[in-house]
């Protein structure tokens, strides 16, 4: 049989199809045609993926150049019989490889909740009997039923429908049901406007229908959905990708410093033991033992952060990639906007008026030329009424929420009815109804009967388009003066819906009453509004360096119109060129898109591979993409993009499982303060690194120079474990706490090439390293050199270790300033780590059974002096180069 895959069947004659597949109509599929083509399509299930075993996964998590390092230092501390550090470094190891795999056994999941949602039941035609089978067992070529409410259980050519509404949110993104109709498209049209299709996993909302199933399993759409979600690969954090790199480089500078060392000691003819032992502590020493912790306590409590902010993070690196964020990707419905259709004007022959209020909630005031209208005018009255009454829709409260039952526009015109101050119970009884014409897409109107009991006579009301409503109305309706309103309100995006009524007599409508003589009422404006906090969060974002693209299957004008409301685009920006929509993208090759996407912000009427084709595009262009969505068709571009954020209310599962972030309120304003938490995780990383590095720095320098000159070893491997292990856990892991710095969302997002550790960072650290060496050693040869004892000197030379590394972390908490410009009291757990850590130093220099373990001595109150006076005079060394660092 010949192959489908590739055929337009939107644009393909519904006889035709029927000849393609050798079906009928009537009649459907005989048992042998079915058993025929399910031995050419297979069942219609989406395919198994291909996964990893379990245990090859988390193996593959050692291998990371950092964890080589830790590992090592399991290997080197074990040997020297130092079994606690060697258990403590070794669970640091395996913590980060079980958070490894976790993670990576979760993300495999989204492509088997897309499964679930090709499970239904079917009703189709088989041999000219109508049976209900499950839709695993529908094959192409199949005739199928639907209903309201029926799950679409393959991709489908409409043949013949009545009134058939499709929700198809979960491929769209948009939230209004599209009504379906049969007839021939154009070629080129995208999924958004294929009104003769269906669509595998959506639902039919309102109506019945009858069709052909054209593609079944990883054919449909959603299959193509699953195939690029396997094709898209899980990226590396900025930050993870920058400690790989640096892991790799400080790999390669230990083993060498420990080689170097070796060699040096056997050429000054030392005892091979005594070398490899120095060479080992040099190792020890310069092995950042802290760093894998401090990173995930780190992420740990941004994600605990986070959450209390209605960002839920599913995936820890995650925390960090928002601080790198350079552009945010975001659907438009729900996300940017409220999700609820609101009547934003209203146009009456006499005036127009702008509504105010927020959602479904019945509150608001009118404005008449920016002025507050205090009396409801009869005009104005009447539409409002009018637009209550003609409405097949109602208002519900439930805990506390308002909520609309049935269709969202119409709702839109309940709550603005209740705005005038009117209850439903008085319109209700006054005005009681007795029949009812339903819209239907052909006709474009919907018609509604009222017993007026005050007038003593029927009111017939029509609501609908405004081609069809005029053609309803008196001769001598300015027509002309309402186009031009209509089109104003269209211009700025607005969905358009014009009311008119007549009196009668009669008791029922019909064609006869239908037909002429209403008397226009006016014209209702509206729109799902921008969220009042988004505007504030996209202000924020633009402040921070932060690109925000609008990515939407909505038409381009409304899209164009919210972005101006939201200052995505700027007032003065003119439509033509400012959108990309998907039959445009559809031209554009890989490398003209990635062109495209740096100077274009809002792309409407997009496919699910489009937006996938847009992250792909940011991406090449060096960008750190956030991807924000809740249907299936945003899951692939969720899952490649570097954060993916799924819509915690709204959202379906698929897109929840490919996401690393998802959003519990669904609102764009909670990625702005994630990003800010994102940002702080970031800068305290970085501030961990600076801090601890120079101490390692410091006591590989100091070991390398004993050895090089043939001196006595300032400090022991056991003692450098002692420094290593305390310092890292009571004083470097406190400025995971540091609080977020005043001007955080007032520069530009981290360039994503810059390396882990400038050179600004690197002199800095270098100077300190170099400090501790000549603090150090300075102090151990004036002490030995007065007859103290060697205990004695290397006490005091692991004590200015210690205590450099305390006032040093005044220096490290805001990198940008010097420390008489900071407030070092803000974090109280730093400060609650300097008195534990000072209360063990005293203990490790004072007890007797820390001085047997790591041979140490009691020191005289005089030598403490000098220790606290050189260890102070680190800030004044950092603060008086951050000053030159400035200057440059």
């Amino acid at each position: 049989m010949k192959d489908f895959n590739d055929q337009y069947w939107h644009n393909t004659d519904v006889n035709e199809i029927l000849d393609l597949f050798k079906t009928d109509l009537n009649k459907g599929l005989s048992e042998a045609q079915v058993k025929e083509k399910e031995e050419i399509f297979g069942k219609n299930l989406l395919k198994e993926k291909k996964t990893e075993s379990k245990i090859k996964i988390f193996f593959s998590q050692f291998h990371n150049p950092l964890i080589y390092i830790l590992l090592s230092a399991t290997l080197i501390t074990a040997f020297l019989n130092e079994w606690i550090d060697s258990g403590i470094i070794f669970a640091v190891v395996i913590i980060n490889v079980i958070v490894g795999f976790i993670q990576e056994v979760k993300a495999a999941k989204a492509i088997d909740s897309l499964k679930n949602m090709m499970t239904t039941e079917a009703m189709v035609i088989r041999e000219g009997e109508k049976v209900h089978i499950s839709s695993r067992d529908v094959v192409p070529g199949d005739v199928i039923l639907l209903e309201s409410g029926s799950k679409v259980a393959a991709d489908i050519r409409v043949v013949n429908t009545k009134d058939l509404k499709v929700d198809e949110s979960m491929l769209t993104g948009e939230s209004l049901s599209v009504s379906k109709e049969n007839e021939i498209l154009q070629k080129d049209i995208i999924l958004n406007d294929r009104t003769n299709m269906l669509y595998s996993g959506t639902f039919a909302t309102y109506g019945r229908g009858k069709g052909i199933v054209i593609a079944t399993g990883q054919s449909t759409e959603l299959g193509k959905i699953s195939n690029l979600m396997e094709e898209t690969t899980a990226l590396e954090t900025p930050l993870t990708q920058k400690i790989s790199a640096f892991s790799k480089i400080l790999l390669y500078v230990i083993l060498g410093l420990a080689s170097f060392t070796f060699i040096i000691g056997l050429l000054r003819q030392n005892s091979m033991i005594e070398t490899f032992m120095a060479s080992v502590a040099l190792a020890v020493g310069t092995i950042p033992e802290g760093l894998p912790a401090a990173v995930t306590i780190t992420l740990a409590i941004g994600v605990s952060t986070m959450a209390k902010k209605n960002a839920i993070i599913r995936k820890l690196p995650a925390v960090e990639t928002l601080g790198s964020v350079t552009t945010i990707c975001s659907d438009k419905t729900g996300t940017l906007t409220q999700n609820r259709m609101t009547v934003t004007e209203v146009f009456t022959m006499q005036n127009s008026f702008k509504v105010e209020g927020n959602g479904y909630e019945p509150k608001g005031n009118f404005f008449a030329n920016d002025k507050k209208v205090d009396n409801i005018d009869d005009d104005l009255f009447e539409i409002l009424q009018a637009g209550y009454l003609c409405n097949e829709s109602h208002l519900a409260y439930k805990n506390g929420v308002y909520e609309i039952k049935g269709d969202p526009t119409e709702g839109a015109l309940i709550v603005s009815f209740l705005k005038s101050g009117s209850t439903e119970k008085e319109i209700n009884e006054n005005y009681p109804r007795i029949d009812i014409l339903p819209f239907e897409s052909n006709r474009q109107y919907m018609a509604t009967m009222h017993n007026d009991l005050k007038a003593k006579n029927n009111i017939l009301y029509l609501k609908g388009s405004i081609e069809k409503i005029l053609q309803k109305c008196k001769s001598d309706t300015d027509i002309e003066k309402i186009e031009k309103e209509a089109a104003a309100f269209a211009l700025k995006g607005l969905r358009v819906l014009a009311v008119c009524k007549k009196a009668t007599d009669k008791t029922l409508i019909d064609e006869e009453i239908l037909s002429n003589e209403f008397e226009f009422l006016g014209l209702f404006a509206i729109m799902d509004p921008p969220r009042a906090e988004a505007v504030e969060a996209v202000r924020e974002c633009k402040t921070a360096g932060i690109n925000i693209k609008m990515i939407t299957g909505d038409h381009a004008l409304t899209a164009f119109s919210i972005s101006k409301m939201l200052n995505i685009v700027s007032n003065d920006t003119v439509f033509e060129g400012s959108v990309l929509e998907g039959k445009e993208l559809f031209k554009l090759s890989d490398e003209q898109l990635a062109q495209k996407v740096q100077n274009v912000n809002i792309f409407a009427r997009v496919e699910p591979e489009q937006k996938l084709r847009i992250v792909n595009a940011l991406q090449a262009n060096g960008h750190i993409v956030a991807m924000t969505g809740d249907g299936v068709n945003d899951a692939p571009a969720l899952k490649q993009a570097n954060i993916g954020i799924a819509m915690g209310k709204g959202g379906t599962e698929v897109a929840k499982e490919a996401a690393d972030m998802i959003l519990s309120d669904d609102n764009f304003s909670s990625i702005v303060q994630a990003v800010k938490e994102g940002r702080n995780v970031y800068d305290n990383l970085i501030k961990f690194i600076t801090w601890t590095l120079p101490t390692n720095l410091g006591e590989g320098l100091v070991l390398l120079v004993a050895i090089a000159l043939g001196l006595t070893l300032p400090i022991l491997p056991v003692q450098i474990l002692w420094i290593n292990m305390s310092t890292a856990i009571l004083l470097g892991l406190m400025l995971v706490f540091e609080p977020k710095e005043k001007n955080i969302m007032n520069r530009e997002p981290v360039e994503p090439s810059l390396p882990i550790l400038t050179r600004g960072m690197i002199f800095q650290m270098g100077l300190v390293g170099v400090y501790m060496l000549i603090a150090s050693y300075s102090l151990f040869n004036y002490y030995l050199s007065n007859g103290y004892s060697v205990e004695y000197a290397r006490t005091v030379a692991v004590n200015i270790f210690v205590f450099i590394e305390i006032f040093y972390l005044f220096n490290c908490k805001e990198l940008s300033k010097t420390v008489f410009e900071t407030d070092i009291l803000n974090n109280k757990y730093l400060l609650y780590g300097i008195v534990v850590m000072v209360t063990l130093q005293l203990g490790f220099t004072n007890a007797q059974f820390m001085n047997s373990i790591f041979k140490t001595t009691p020191l005289e109150i005089s030598t403490w002096g000098l220790i606290l006076a050189v260890s102070f005079m680190v800030i004044f060394v950092v603060d008086i180069f951050n000053k030159y660092k400035r200057t440059l």
